[in-house]
């Protein structure tokens, strides 16, 4: 388990298929809007939650799942890539803590944006 008293960090690399096992735990009237691969998994944004699996080992047979439920989410800020550093930022201010999401390149920062927004404001 992650100590939350240090700022938790993800990294989006592009948009992906959502994977079946993560269909199998979704709540009745939860809907995927976004699902991203990350270094080892997913992270998949629904009109509920963020989600972000963990593999954890060197096989990656053992997973933890973060979810950060859109009301716990006090504040959020993003920062759009620039001519040096491509790379976008969104950071989650919640009630257990702060999360940082970096997004590659072919991340759409703005489409992120939208869905946190509906969802939070």
């Amino acid at each position: 388990m992650a100590d939350l008293g240090q700022i938790m960090e993800w990294t989006f690399l592009q948009e992906t298929s959502v994977p079946k096992e993560v269909e199998e735990v979704l709540l009745e009237g939860e809907v995927v809007e976004a699902c991203y691969k990350t270094i080892r998994d997913v992270a998949v944004i629904t009109n509920k939650r963020i989600m972000v699996a963990d593999r954890q080992g060197i096989t990656g047979k053992k997973v933890e799942i973060y979810t950060i439920p859109f009301k716990s989410i006090v504040m959020y800020s993003s920062e759009n890539g620039g001519i040096i550093d491509l790379n976008s930022e969104l950071e989650l201010w919640t009630r257990v803590g702060r999360f940082k999401l970096n997004l590659n390149r072919k991340v759409d920062i703005r489409k992120l944006d939208r869905i946190i927004a509906k969802h939070v404001l």
